[in-house]
């Protein structure tokens, strides 16, 4: 009866030890992994971004100009400060979901999150700008010419319709550029603000924590 005991015993504290194993096991990240992480929030800020702007694009439909400005200033804090919120959200799941991860993996992280959320966003504002009502195109095509024949001659008028025409490209590019700028930088200050709230724990932190629950068993 006592050996059966002792055994029962050995049997019980394996899968103890086990359990404390497997609960301890983390994933290790790597480029291609942080490649497919980056790339799945990308979605995410792209899709909260566009509809900011679709929201924005929405309140001046209404040809109202307090309604426009308020709602652009409203929605751009939003959006502001919503980037900001959900960029340490996001980079403190990649530092707990993930072992060893540093403060250069979460700026990386950060930077491949902008690419791809200002991929989305370029690409419907790119849209948003080719479907704008003809008059609307006519009117800003007018502006255009009267400010650039008054500066510069009526010779550059044909210039302002190649602009125009190629308007959709030029807001692409232009918009692609400030997300990947501004979240390049709000990577850089979030990444070392992450680091100072708590330090990033290696694979040595976790095997002594492991260690440690192990010897008291």
């Amino acid at each position: 009866m006592l050996v059966n005991t002792c055994k029962l015993a050995k049997v019980s504290s394996f899968f103890e030890n086990d359990a404390i194993n497997v609960t301890f096991v983390s994933m290790k990240l790597d480029g291609k992994t942080l490649w497919n992480e980056a790339a799945r929030v990308g979605f995410v800020f792209g899709g909260f971004s566009s509809l900011c702007l679709v929201l924005k694009m929405g309140a001046s439909l209404t040809g109202s100009a307090f309604l426009t400005q308020a709602a652009a200033v409203i929605l751009w804090a939003v959006e502001f400060f919503g980037c900001i919120l959900l960029m340490k959200k996001y980079m403190l799941d990649l530092r707990d979901k993930f072992d060893g991860v540093t403060v250069v993996d979460t700026y990386h992280f950060g930077r491949r999150i902008a690419l791809f959320s200002g991929l989305i966003l370029a690409a419907v504002d790119a849209i948003i700008t080719m479907k704008l009502p003809p008059e609307t195109v006519e009117s800003v095509v007018t502006e255009l010419n009267t400010a650039v024949s008054s500066k510069l001659g009526s010779g550059y008028e044909g210039e302002v319709g190649r602009f125009v025409d190629k308007l959709p490209l030029y807001t692409f590019i232009g918009q692609w550029l400030y997300c990947f700028l501004y979240g390049s930088l709000l990577s850089a200050i979030m990444s070392r603000y992450i680091f100072l709230q708590g330090p990033f724990q290696g694979d040595g932190g976790r095997d002594d924590q492991v260690d440690d629950q192990v010897d008291n068993q």
